[in-house]
């Protein structure tokens, strides 16, 4: 363990502190630290960091709700700059965004797109009914209609898969997990809980529902 005077801080006494996400490993945000916004940050278990523009110390969600609640903080082999792990209540960026880092200069943004990024597009449309949007018009249609688009794409799924057409098969599921996504937010179901449901079923090797012998 490295004690926190160890650091290498700035003429400023701060350090460049990278914030990454715990369970998909997606860098959040940056930010910094000088030793007293690190040990609160230690103490609390929740990222606190030092405002260079507001000269003050701010712990992140105070006003907004999304606490990240550390998991662990190292620093490299040079001990100037530490990466921070953290579980999250909401998105990391002002605007709204998972990560601060949305803005691709070279790439292909799709290694950025996750599930979870997914899911908040849609409960956000749950919220804020955009004019023009598909998600808004499922969601004004109801619980009956959204039911019935499942069944649709299961079906197109299926097709696809008896085909044996790959890219089609991908296209299909696609639309599947889209329209899962929209009746997870429909009623309130968040994406943890079903990846909680499927780490105590140990799907891979167990099977969790019998099928009937006829």
């Amino acid at each position: 363990m490295v004690d926190i005077n160890a650091l290498k801080y700035d003429d400023n006494g701060l350090i460049p502190a990278i914030v990454t996400d715990a369970e998909t490993g997606a860098v959040l945000m940056l930010a910094y630290m000088n030793a007293t916004s690190l040990q609160i940050s230690i103490d609390e278990g929740r990222t606190c960091f030092w405002s260079r523009s507001r000269k003050t110390l701010w712990r992140k969600g105070e006003t907004s709700g999304n606490v990240q609640h550390i998991q662990s903080i190292r620093t490299d082999c040079d001990k100037d700059t530490l990466v921070v792990t953290v579980k999250r209540d909401g998105p990391a960026c002002h605007t709204g965004a998972d990560s601060c880092f949305f803005e691709y200069i070279y790439g292909d943004n799709a290694e950025y797109f996750t599930l979870d990024s997914l899911y908040r597009v849609v409960e956000d449309r749950k919220v804020n009914r955009k004019a023009g949007s598909y998600t808004t018009y499922l969601f004004e249609k109801g619980l009956d209609k959204i039911l019935k688009k499942l069944g649709e794409e299961s079906t197109e799924v299926i097709i696809a898969g008896k085909a044996g057409d790959k890219a089609e098969t991908v296209y299909e599921i696609a639309d599947l997990a889209y329209h899962v996504m929209v009746l997870m937010a429909d009623m309130g179901i968040r994406p943890e809980e079903v990846m909680k449901e499927l780490a105590s079923r140990h799907v891979v090797d167990n099977k969790t529902k019998q099928e009937k012998m006829t």
